[in-house]
């Protein structure tokens, strides 16, 4: 089924200029590009969107590293694109994501772990809404389609 899944490159990413190399397996992989855009993230939508760790104690290191720098987030859409990206992204703490993810690849941390990847229909459908305006997010189908999917794969 086609997706829509939203991506953060953290601050960690930016910093250690390490997003064109990711952002290359993304689309290596056949995943759209639907919107991005660099931004400074607040507080507010850091509360926001790690609303269900704000009471924990180590909330305000998140924040921190969250606004030491700004970030890119992205929209990419494939079929079971959630999925595809999360399984690219490797565990959550890159001294146990698996060589060969994202963060297995590129990160020692926990926290400073690359990037942010939606986890569910529901999440990657109210993260996009945080993140972008309907007129930021475009929907289109790429040239390629045909040597990324069967015909009976993609559905428009």
């Amino acid at each position: 089924m086609m997706q829509q899944t939203l991506v953060i490159f953290k601050p960690s990413a930016i910093e250690r200029g390490l997003v064109g190399r990711v952002l290359a397996r993304f689309e290596a992989k056949g995943l759209i590009i639907a919107g991005m855009k660099m931004m400074q993230l607040s507080p507010e939508i850091l509360r926001e969107h790690y609303a269900h760790l704000l009471n924990l104690p180590f909330y305000p290191s998140i924040e921190a590293s969250m606004t030491a720098s700004p970030v890119i987030v992205l929209c990419l859409r494939g079929v079971d694109a959630i999925q595809v990206v999360r399984s690219m992204t490797g565990a959550t703490n890159g001294r146990k994501a698996a060589p060969g993810t994202i963060r297995g690849d590129f990160s020692m941390s926990g926290q400073e772990n690359i990037i942010h990847a939606s986890s569910s229909p529901e999440d990657a459908e109210a993260e996009i809404k945080r993140f972008f305006s309907a007129d930021e997010i475009f929907d289109y189908i790429p040239v390629t389609k045909g040597f990324l999917y069967a015909t009976d794969e993609f559905d428009t």
